[in-house]
């Protein structure tokens, strides 16, 4: 959603910062085909006005604090030229620059400018959700406010499930409240903001799963909400509802073959609530519930099912979904991976032997593990403090064989675990993780 935001801002309609020229940050080409190395080198390093993600965070603050917003994109772009990966703080400097050029473009083209402007501002309270920062979600709708910006019934959807992230309940049910006296109905999406609220909120209460089981009862009444479809969708073209409200089923929404029923958002949000909080009880009856509406779960609800039993600690009912799926459905890489990443929670032998196994079933039907995936399971094999460490070595070969480097603390987490271990000096693995090691510190400058 990120890359996305970017590129809505110099997107094909109403572009905020296409009409303002070229990158005034770059080096001309001609400029440096010609030049002797010495006069190059010269050119690249006058041009390299910032070398690190903190550095480049002081430009856009810089930029936007001199009302020079048109530049935010230039900087944006000669950041992936370097090499440098954009952070968190990064995308909040940009949507602070972008919400001031948005203002100033309304300003100067209010009347033509202002539906597709409601599609930005819904966008960028749906990206402070993602980031999980509800005060500066605020800010935006005060934002909106300010400059007569109305707002739709999707844009209180990215508020009400902004909000929902950060487990602001006082806030959500404002937001409903809102809704309610203008008129507008719930509809599944509230529902599933909701129950994330329920989820989220701080500290967890010992009735959080009564009331999902409940939220999701009154779910059968939903209504539609009022929907900008003429303008929002087509400004946001190839972003799903699920994407736009940041629901947990957002990266499969797409996938075929029964892995998602978009008709059972509802109980998605609310499967996967539970098997964060681990209550195995409120997923049984999330199932009866299913059961009695007449309907199957699909292939998303199953993976929360099995994540639930295997992270509350009963690896067997964990094994047996897994095993029921294999024999009945074609498998998919997210049930590998969830089912190794929960059959080694305690780190027992017959757990870790299980996650061994479904790693090479994994790849002898040829699924392989992406960048995070791998990292992440290769962090958690890591904290094995006792056995043989054959679970996070297979990981680390696995992703080898790929030319996939793990993330730091993924790498930092095996080295640490191989150094703990009776390992002599000039082992090659142990000598090709040290390298490793010190070859990200170095990138991002941790030296």
């Amino acid at each position: 959603m990120k890359i996305q935001l970017l590129q809505s801002i110099s997107g094909q309609r109403v572009s905020l910062l296409r009409t303002l020229g070229s990158r005034r940050f770059s080096v001309p080409a001609a400029t440096v085909a010609a030049p002797a190395p010495e006069a190059a080198a010269e050119l690249l390093l006058k041009r390299n006005y910032a070398n690190n993600e903190s550095e480049y965070n002081t430009v856009i603050g810089s930029i936007t604090a001199k009302r020079r917003h048109y530049l935010l994109r230039d900087v944006y772009d000669d950041m992936v030229l370097d090499g440098v990966k954009p952070e968190r703080d990064t995308f909040h400097s940009l949507i602070i620059g972008t919400m001031k050029a948005a203002a100033i473009h309304h300003r100067t083209r209010k009347r033509k400018a202002r539906e597709p402007l409601v599609a930005l501002y819904n966008f960028l309270i749906s990206t402070c959700g993602k980031c999980k920062n509800s005060d500066l979600a605020t800010r935006i709708l005060e934002e909106m406010k300010k400059f007569e910006v109305k707002p739709t019934g999707q844009t209180f959807i990215c508020l009400l499930n902004a909000y929902a992230a950060s487990g602001r309940l006082d806030r959500v049910y404002a937001i409903v409240r809102d809704m309610t006296a203008a008129g507008l109905g719930l509809n599944k999406f509230c529902y599933a903001g909701l129950i994330t609220a329920q989820r989220n909120k701080t500290p967890v209460t010992g009735d959080a799963a009564k009331k999902i089981i409940e939220l999701v009862e009154q779910s059968k009444g939903w209504s539609s909400v009022e929907e900008a479809k003429n303008i929002a969708e087509n400004f946001m073209k190839g972003i799903s509802e699920e994407e736009l409200y940041s629901l947990p089923t957002a990266d499969y929404v797409h996938r075929r073959f029964g892995f998602l029923n978009r008709q059972l958002t509802v109980y998605h949000v609310a499967f996967h609530a539970c098997a964060d909080l681990r209550d195995t009880q409120a997923i049984e009856m999330l199932m009866e519930m299913l059961n009695r509406d007449k309907q199957t779960p699909d292939t998303f609800i199953l993976i929360q099912m099995m994540r639930c039993y295997l992270h509350s600690g009963d690896l067997d009912r964990g094994y047996q979904i897994y095993e029921d799926y294999m024999k009945k459905k074609p498998p998919v890489v997210e049930l590998y991976v969830t089912f190794i990443e929960g059959a080694m929670v305690g780190y027992t032998p017959k757990g870790m032997q299980l996650a061994q196994d479904a790693l090479t079933n994994m790849t002898s039907r040829n699924f392989f593990l992406s960048p995070k995936m791998g990292s992440d399971l290769l962090l958690q094999a890591s904290g094995e403090r006792t056995g043989g460490f054959a679970t996070a070595n297979m990981i680390w070969d696995l992703m080898q064989a790929r030319k996939i480097v793990p993330t730091l603390p993924a790498v930092e987490a095996y080295y640490d675990g191989l150094k703990g271990r009776e390992i002599p000096e000039d082992d090659p693995r142990l000598m090709l993780v040290s390298r490793t090691v010190d070859n990200l510190r170095r990138r991002f400058g941790q030296s």
